[in-house]
């Protein structure tokens, strides 16, 4: 899982940094921190896409937001069981429970 997470995080990270620097002009001397460099990629994915430049951005930015739900649903879904004995606690306790009877986010994360 510890993979899966680092495989998805990864590029986002990467693809993220380079966008926001490339956008805002930050090259520290790379050209591939320019924002010449930033507009000729994204002409040359419009120009293959057959779609205006400026509209790829936010199509990138909403296909991460569905992958990050899809991770995020995988992840729910291999730790159903904890979640769910979990709630089922913190329902029985009722609403006055103190906190250190609930599990922190640390713990259901270090599950196998």
């Amino acid at each position: 899982m510890k993979w899966f997470l680092i495989l998805w995080a990864g590029p986002i990270a990467l693809l993220g940094s380079w966008y926001g620097l490339s956008y805002y002009d930050m090259s520290f001397g790379i050209f591939m921190l320019t924002r010449d460099a930033h507009d000729l990629v994204f002409r040359v994915y419009g120009h293959v896409l057959g779609m205006p430049p400026e509209t790829i951005p936010p199509l990138v930015a909403r296909a991460i937001v569905v992958d990050s739900l899809f991770v995020f649903a995988i992840i729910a879904f291999r730790k159903r069981k904890r979640i769910a004995a979990w709630w089922q606690r913190r329902r029985d306790a009722g609403e006055g429970a103190p906190a250190q009877d609930l599990p922190s986010a640390e713990s259901l994360s270090n599950a196998p």
